[in-house]
């Protein structure tokens, strides 16, 4: 897939109108510097708005956000939302912001995301050039040197080049809230959250399954270095934890068999290296078969990976590879397994 060139805005002879959704909660610390970020957009401020979203943060957030509404040059909402039991409360944020909002686009990021000055230009080109209803845009770690950090960083990458392969192919399954657009009128056309209100998370993927079934083949992944959205990885294993099970959370709504057939192959492949190395203990493969077993997996996911690495410019961490390739099989099966187990803690609050 190449690069996409993203042109100057003096070619641009449409400006669609983007509004920025960004559900937070306690981001006090990280909120200021994407608000600032997005002051330093090349994209014309008369052209987008942003709305900030706040779902009843405990610090400084509310205030904060309203203090630097007069510094900034695109117009700046902030909507509180009620503290109301819900089974989603970033699907309410967003759907919420969206009933506000007078974009033609919506674009979905994190509060504690970091964007480069050309994000949204790149996203507005690409979109006038494909007529994407749905993107997808990169997403990869700020700069962590911490070995947990960078486990993280070859993990996410697998993600991201696996979702981006499938809607190259047609079926999209895999993409992140932290770097979303779509038209408004298509979340409208599809009912919006209807459906799948009921999952904690899912406020991407499932949203994008439903646009792919209505719309085929309108799904696109936008491989520009200009539209890469930064976050943090995971601090501790106990975050990492809860944020990976609320992810496994949405596979059980999943209505397209292809999403749920890769989960199937992915946790098959990985467990199929226990095994191996099992079989060849008691005498049931060869010393050869076991190599050949573990090349066959390890050489097209090393290949693959520093691919997708060198694109997010992580090239530093591709010596984890190996690493990974090693603590991979073990994390699958435990997160295939943790899945079938209902609840977890997302924003301090206990979540099913």
């Amino acid at each position: 897939m190449p690069v996409f060139t993203v042109l100057s805005p003096a070619h641009l002879t449409k400006h669609p109108k983007i509004s920025v959704i960004i559900p937070v909660r306690n981001e006090e610390q990280t909120l200021p510097l994407l608000l600032r970020d997005l002051q330093q957009q090349t994209y014309p401020s008369i052209y987008f708005e942003v709305i900030v979203a706040d779902d009843s943060s405990t610090d400084n957030t509310l205030k904060i956000t309203q203090s630097l509404i007069p510094d900034m040059p695109y117009a700046l909402h902030l909507l509180p939302l009620a503290n109301e039991p819900t089974s989603s409360p970033k699907k309410r944020a967003i759907r919420q912001s969206i009933s506000r909002a007078s974009g033609d686009l919506i674009v979905t990021t994190d509060g504690d995301c970091r964007v480069g000055p050309k994000w949204l230009e790149t996203i507005a080109v690409f979109y006038l050039q494909t007529g994407a209803r749905l993107i997808s845009g990169p997403i990869s770690f700020n700069r962590d040197h911490s070995f947990f950090g960078d486990l993280q960083t070859v993990e996410s990458s697998s993600l991201i080049g696996a979702g981006a392969c499938t809607m190259a192919m047609g079926s999209p399954t895999m993409c992140n809230g932290a770097n979303l657009t779509y038209e408004k009128r298509v979340f409208e056309e599809v009912g919006g959250f209807d459906g799948i209100d009921h999952v904690a998370s899912g406020d991407d993927e499932l949203l994008m399954h439903k646009v792919a079934i209505r719309f085929p083949n309108s799904v696109k992944f936008l491989k520009s270095p200009d539209a890469i959205v930064h976050t943090a990885p995971q601090p501790t294993l106990k975050s990492f934890y809860h944020q990976r099970k609320r992810w496994a959370s949405k596979w059980r709504a999943y209505e397209s068999i292809l999403p749920s057939l890769l989960a199937v192959f992915i946790f098959a492949s990985n467990i199929a290296l226990p095994v191996a190395v099992l079989s060849y203990f008691f005498s049931s493969l060869t010393a050869y078969q076991l190599i050949g077993i573990l090349a066959l997996k390890a050489v097209p996911e090393w290949l693959f990976l520093g691919s997708v690495l060198t694109f997010l410019k992580k090239e530093r961490v591709i010596s984890w590879i190996p690493v990974t390739q090693l603590i991979y099989p073990f994390y699958v099966v435990f997160f295939g397994l943790a899945a079938q187990q209902k609840g977890f803690q997302w924003k301090g609050r206990a979540l099913r």
